[in-house]
């Protein structure tokens, strides 16, 4: 039979070793299509990499409060007293009074005493001190058995919470109640208790060692002025 070859093409069929695979070429580009996806992805993430910063966490912490008018003088000085503030947070000292009721309970010296922050805002301190720790803990838990219970929800707080929020912004009240020991020098010296009165103000009651303290404040102000109290 007489070679019919393609024109060009010589009849005969070009030796296996001279033919190209099929399956090359299109598994050349395949693998080119690959290289240059990998190297495309590379570049997008190391610029994505170098243009986006890593976020960090940051605590603001914000100064305590001082109070913008000036504290009086107590008239008594006494040791206890002299352990007494004369500012807490923005209030400052504008009375200090004996306190008879607590005497009449056993204390050895009571005070109370009032603090102002210079417009309607006030606090208000008992300062008691008894001849023993004990004597101390068993008056400090009568005034905690007298403090008001939790307040009941109200029905119209939400209501109410869109229209009051922009008056009540950075005045936030704390979770209360609260209970906890009173720690001084890494020894528990006593307990203390804060709770919401339920009429805007809040009550903090503690034992340091033979003194028993009752704080009454603003709500949104009470954790923080127990906190901020040095005794």
């Amino acid at each position: 039979m007489s070679d019919t070859g393609r024109p060009g093409q010589s009849g005969s069929p070009d030796p296996a070793g001279d033919r190209r695979p099929a399956w090359l070429v299109p598994a050349a580009i395949t693998a080119g299509v690959l290289v240059l996806g990998g190297v495309v992805a590379g570049v997008l993430l190391t610029r994505d990499g170098a243009e986006t910063p890593v976020a960090t966490a940051t605590t603001v912490v914000l100064p305590s409060p001082t109070p913008t008018v000036d504290a009086v003088p107590r008239e008594a000085a006494t040791v206890f007293t002299s352990a007494l503030p004369a500012s807490v947070l923005q209030y400052a000292l504008a009375s200090s009074v004996p306190d008879d009721e607590r005497v009449a309970a056993g204390a050895l010296e009571a005070w109370t005493e009032t603090y102002t922050d210079g417009a309607d805002g006030t606090l208000t301190v008992r300062a008691a001190q008894f001849e023993t720790p004990e004597e101390a803990a068993a008056f400090a838990a009568t005034l905690v058995a007298g403090l008001p219970a939790a307040p009941a929800p109200d029905a119209t707080a939400d209501a109410t919470a869109d229209a009051t929020a922009d008056a009540t912004a950075g005045a936030q009240a704390p979770t209360l109640p609260q209970s906890g020991e009173v720690q001084a020098g890494g020894a528990a010296v006593g307990t203390y208790t804060l709770v919401d009165a339920g009429d805007g103000t809040g009550v903090a009651v503690w034992q340091n060692g033979t003194a028993v303290l009752q704080l009454n404040a603003p709500v949104q102000d009470v954790a923080d002025a127990y906190a901020a109290f040095p005794l």
